[in-house]
């Protein structure tokens, strides 16, 4: 007896303990997720101070460091150094949070591609956990060059010995961190330029499906002259009268009834037909729009000007033989490259503020067919979401482009997607493999990529693929 309860003791402590793992576990990621995004949003709140320095503050104090050296002024080289040192330690404040958060999605997503295995929501993660590991590794650098440029700083004012020491530190950590991430935006920029040949090479849809859509137009015609031969013939039996009017007058009737409704399924088909194939033109215009403005966000601010912000670090280490290596060639490349990197910079937070403002002002423009548009915030309230720059746009034209190419894409048990030609569903899924969302890219047979498309339960999934995909390289 007591050897029996001894072994239910021990199972319904290791049940206990098992459970209490369980739950452990399962509040450890929302834990950490919540950190995550508490780090990310304080990473979001100083990086409009985090631009400021990098294009402004950090270029003029290369320009004043430069002066103080050629002139002597110790008074202006102090100066200097000191604004120099908030500058690097506010771009260090910035970069380190997104270390971690980068770190917790490459994580994240690591773990959620292998949890899928295969299928678009595989793909989304294993994409994204190789490009969130991408960047913490680029943010880790980017901090230690931070951490040296504070040391470089703080030196200015001490020994040159120890000041030219901390410049060559300061100065290859730059330069690694400048070439690392014009390394990065060069292999980005020819990424978008692959993807956009593929789906340029789709060719226009609407001269691809011109003799389908001509076929369509034929069987309306012949529907609505079926319809009138039978209206035709049913009004010669009212004029017959009789008894051949009372055998055959309810047939008359069905015949004549059938063919008006075959004249309207026929002209709902081409209309159909023909929304869709504008649809589609859309879509793949929108495309390659997206993929060659990435090519030039990257090839200006990233290719160019991280390049030539590495090219100034090169100048800084190798030039400690001239009293602080400070001289206008360094601080020329440096300015050049935080100029190039700003006005992207800007340019991209004015185009988020832009969508944000119209997401909420103008809903009705990216509601695709089917769906119901929410109403819209007056200009005050559109303006106050446009300004929150932490978040990101949920509803805008890269959204509605989605839902559209997976609405023609989907498998007729798909909600909405039924009435889709198959020649265009074709087409549409020939899209999703110039997006690299196709079999191969989801590990998985052409026939149940296919099968995938046509599970409804699916749709959130594939979705947030296509939208991941239309913007990536």
């Amino acid at each position: 007896m007591e050897p029996d309860l001894l072994q239910m003791q021990s199972g319904a402590g290791n049940r206990a303990t098992t459970e209490a793992v369980q739950r452990a576990k399962g509040t450890r990621g929302p834990f950490r997720e919540r950190i995550a995004g508490l780090l990310d949003r304080f990473k979001k709140n100083l990086e409009p101070i985090d631009t400021w320095i990098k294009g402004v503050q950090n270029p003029t104090n290369a320009a004043f460091t430069q002066q103080a050296t050629a002139s002597a002024n110790e008074g202006l080289k102090e100066s200097a150094a000191i604004s120099g040192t908030a500058a690097a330690s506010g771009n260090l404040l910035t970069e380190l949070p997104g270390t971690v958060v980068s770190g917790v999605d490459a994580y994240k997503n690591a773990k959620d591609a292998r949890a899928h295995k295969t299928g678009a929501k595989h793909h989304t993660a294993a994409r994204k956990a190789k490009t969130k590991g991408a960047d913490t590794l680029a943010s880790a650098t980017s901090s230690a060059a931070y951490s040296a440029g504070i040391a470089k700083e703080a030196t200015k004012v001490q020994k040159v010995a120890e000041a030219a020491m901390a410049s060559e530190v300061g100065g290859g950590l730059s330069a690694a961190a400048g070439f690392g991430k014009g390394g990065r935006a060069l292999f980005r920029a020819g990424g978008a330029a692959r993807k956009y040949k593929k789906v340029k090479d789709l060719g226009d849809p609407r001269l691809l499906h011109a003799e389908s859509l001509a076929r369509l137009e034929e069987a309306r015609v012949e529907a609505n002259w079926a319809a009138a031969r039978a209206y035709v013939a049913l009004d010669s039996y009212w004029e017959e009268g009789g008894e051949v009017q009372l055998d055959t007058l309810g047939d008359a009737v069905d015949d004549a009834w059938e063919a008006m409704s075959g004249a309207q399924d026929a002209a709902e088909s081409l209309q159909r037909a023909e929304k869709d194939v504008e649809t589609l033109s859309t879509a793949q215009n929108y495309a390659k729009k997206k993929q060659a403005t990435k090519i030039g966000k990257e090839a200006v601010g990233g290719v160019l000007g991280e390049t030539t912000k590495g090219a100034a670090g090169v100048v800084t280490a190798v030039a400690v033989g001239t009293g602080l290596a400070s001289n206008p060639v360094g601080w020329g490349l440096a300015g050049a490259g935080a100029g190039l990197v700003l006005g992207v910079t800007l340019y991209k937070a004015l185009r988020a503020a832009t969508k944000r403002y119209d997401e909420v002002h103008h809903p009705e423009r990216f509601v695709a067919e089917g769906e119901t548009a929410t109403d819209a915030a007056s200009r005050t309230k559109s303006l106050e979401h446009a300004l929150k720059f932490w978040k990101k746009v949920s509803k805008g034209e890269r959204q509605l482009m989605a839902r559209e190419i997976y609405r023609l894409a989907a498998g007729p048990d798909v909600p909405g997607s039924a009435g889709t030609t198959d020649e265009l569903r074709a087409s549409a899924r020939a899209l999703l493999v110039a997006l690299k969302a196709g079999p191969t890219d989801h590990k998985l047979e052409p026939e149940a990529w296919a099968a995938s498309l046509n599970d409804k339960a699916g749709s959130a999934g594939w979705i947030k693929e296509i939208t991941e995909q239309l913007a990536s390289g």
